[in-house]
């Protein structure tokens, strides 16, 4: 299965998802290839620090960029359980080759009013490279969501609206424990003392993507 993390806007935690979810998967035996296909290079700095720690990695990395992502990826995907590609914050050609190859996309916005202005972005994107393949599962979901607070049912309700984008209702809070883990090169469950509520809120998210994963045309999320 290859998994693209993609927004159209940075700071919304794609990293964060996208290193947890490769280690997520390993740790439940599968062969994973982490993608990083961001100019920032956040994965590969991430998996760095992570061989620097672990005595084994878990998942391979490498770095692709522009139309040679859809090519690679195309190689590479019977070699693999599972892909996951992490991609940039706006839209490239590199984020635009990945969806292309995927069987699955998600989008993480933050509750903010100036990251849910991307989503008619991201909306329009899902519906371009739709009409040129068979058709992936879009998922919206909130990421880097407060704690407590109005916003985050304010934007959960917005980004309902957009049926190209499926609405998963569970959000990854804003805990100190992502930064706390990634500044390791660790995943939250990897932690000698794990964030418990951070756990959970990883668990139900990746089970559900990986496990209650149904595709679904944008024609028929329409009439749901």
């Amino acid at each position: 299965m290859v998994i693209v993390v993609g927004s159209q806007k940075g700071g919304v935690g794609k990293t964060t998802i996208a290193t947890n979810l490769a280690a997520w998967l390993v740790k439940k035996g599968s062969d994973v290839l982490l993608v990083d296909a961001d100019d920032q290079g956040s994965a590969a700095d991430f998996t760095a620090w992570r061989e620097a720690n672990l005595d084994q990695c878990g998942y391979t990395l490498v770095q692709l960029t522009g139309s040679n992502v859809r090519k690679q990826i195309e190689a590479l995907k019977p070699k693999y359980d599972h892909i996951v590609i992490d991609t940039g914050g706006r839209d490239t050609t590199s984020q635009r080759a990945a969806m292309f190859v995927c069987d699955i996309y998600l989008s993480p916005f933050a509750p903010r009013s100036y990251d849910l202005w991307t989503v008619t972005k991201v909306a329009t994107l899902v519906d371009e490279i739709q009409a040129g393949r068979e058709p992936f599962a879009a998922y919206s979901f909130l990421s880097r969501a407060d704690i407590k607070s109005a916003d985050n049912r304010e934007v959960s309700l917005a980004l309902q609206d957009y049926s190209q984008l499926t609405f998963l209702p569970f959000p990854i809070s804003n805990r100190k424990a992502f930064a706390n883990s990634a500044s390791k090169g660790l995943a939250v469950f990897e932690m000698e003392e794990p964030d418990k509520k951070a756990v959970a809120e990883l668990d139900a998210l990746f089970n559900h993507i990986i496990h209650g994963n149904v595709i679904t045309t944008t024609a028929q999320k329409a009439t749901v």
